[in-house]
């Protein structure tokens, strides 16, 4: 029986957990590392959701003791399961992985996908931050529009108690606190809900599937709402995957982003309307090198702005979503196009104001910029994020996050939100490729 140990981050690893390793004698899991996300390090894998084969649950350790933690268990072969992340950080976890004497392994999505009773349309990108939730709530008002229920199911974020997470569904604004999220789960979880949408999320993604083709609101068809850059849990009838011309010829150096690029059936690249020509060509063109028979959509990632007059001539501080700027490595978002557009006189540097857990932020991803990003993992960050607004010495305060951050913390400046909707360019659009899909599989 080999020993495994799955390099995580609290998603995938979970999962390639439940879905492969749970029940199979082969293998026994020892362990668990976790990365890219504060404070989920230090805890374990319950055992109420590990099974019978682990009655006393599985060590969560934090990735820097991955060597300490590969000889102190003798662990076989190392599983990574993140994404979002280039190549050289794959293989270079990889070269550590085999120092230490165990082998490096990535699973693939044949035994770990699972298959609902519905049509299932995912959506994917090629890094966080392409525009993949705007698209899913495209996608979702299209099929709404023609009569069908759908029912979404997100990319795992569970933070907190994982047995409490084991299934959970958002219909309202009161399930959010019900579940006690975190600011990264509100972005996600939030504008489904305010569009009038069920959604699901948790640990167990057998039992949220079950219960989503089984939503007491109905369902028709299973939107997958893919997280970072990962490929589908649920084997996918209909695969759409989001490209961004702002990070050329990431869709080719970045895992798992390569992979839902070459498993699309649709490769929307969005943001055209704010790319440069040389940069939306490069993206196109490596569309055309690994995945041909791909239908490419082109789109624009428009935005409105509820109170322009806070912007134009201000000195403003943009807040965008925050793993978008870390792991996502994005350097421009909706609030700094905003910010250009609406003629802002100065956009302020947060970094000299930030207290707390933001000065650990920045100095982990300091290639963020003069951007703050809306880092909420827990109640500590939430407080240092309302601090830093207020040291930071601006006139105003774009807020580009995808939830009204203005609900969740006291902004004790004059603010304006700044919303982001698909736009598609020319032709074909999704409304066009989902109505084949529908005349397709009988559900038009």
């Amino acid at each position: 029986m080999k020993k495994v140990l799955i390099i995580g981050a609290a998603g995938r690893d979970f999962h390639n957990f439940n879905t492969y390793y749970r029940d199979n004698a082969a293998y026994e899991v020892v362990a668990f590392t976790a990365a890219q996300i504060p404070d989920i390090a230090g805890r374990s894998y319950p055992k109420e959701l590990a099974g019978g084969r682990y009655p006393n649950g599985i060590p969560i350790f934090a990735e820097d003791e991955l060597e300490d933690v590969i000889k102190k268990f003798d662990v076989d072969e190392c599983v990574f399961s993140y994404s979002d992340v280039n190549y050289r950080y794959v293989m270079s976890l990889g070269a550590r992985v085999n120092a230490a004497g165990a082998a490096f392994c990535l699973l693939g999505h044949k035994g770990t996908q699972l298959t609902s009773t519905k049509k299932v349309v995912a959506v994917g990108a090629v890094r966080t931050g392409c525009g993949k939730s705007q698209t899913s709530r495209k996608i979702v008002e299209i099929l709404n529009a023609k009569g069908l229920k759908v029912i979404a199911v997100r990319h795992p974020m569970p933070y907190g108690d994982l047995n409490a997470q084991k299934v959970q569904r958002f219909a309202s604004l009161e399930d959010l606190k019900k579940h006690n999220c975190t600011i990264e789960e509100m972005e996600e979880y939030e504008p489904h809900i305010a569009s009038g949408n069920v959604i699901y999320a948790g640990v167990d993604y057998a039992e949220i599937l079950r219960q989503a083709e089984n939503d007491p609101s109905g369902c028709d068809v299973i939107l997958w709402d893919g997280g970072n850059n990962d490929f589908p849990f649920f084997k996918p009838d209909l695969m759409v995957t989001v490209t961004d011309p702002h990070r050329p010829g990431h869709e080719l150096s970045y895992y798992p982003g390569e992979v839902t690029l070459r498993l699309a059936d649709v490769v929307v690249i969005n943001k055209i309307d704010s790319s440069n020509f040389e940069d939306i060509q490069t993206v196109r063109t490596n569309i055309a090198k690994v995945n041909p028979h791909a239908t490419v959509v082109d789109a624009a990632s428009t935005i409105t702005v509820d109170s322009p007059e806070v912007i134009k001539g201000k000195r403003v501080l943009v807040i965008e979503d925050g793993p978008t700027l870390t792991h996502g490595e994005m350097k421009i978002g909706a609030g700094v196009v905003a910010a250009h557009r609406f003629g802002a006189s100065e956009i302020v540097d947060p970094r000299e104001y930030a207290v707390g857990r933001l000065c650990e932020t920045y100095a982990t991803y300091p290639n963020i910029g003069q951007l703050l990003p809306a880092m909420g993992y827990g109640e500590q960050q939430i407080q240092d994020l309302a601090a830093t607004i207020d040291n930071t010495p601006c006139d105003s305060v774009i807020v580009a996050t995808p939830i009204d951050l203005g609900r969740i913390i006291k902004i004790n400046k004059p603010h304006t939100r700044v919303a982001y909707a698909l736009q598609e360019i020319g032709s074909p659009t999704l409304e066009q490729i989902l109505g084949d899909f529908l005349t397709k599989h009988g559900l038009k």
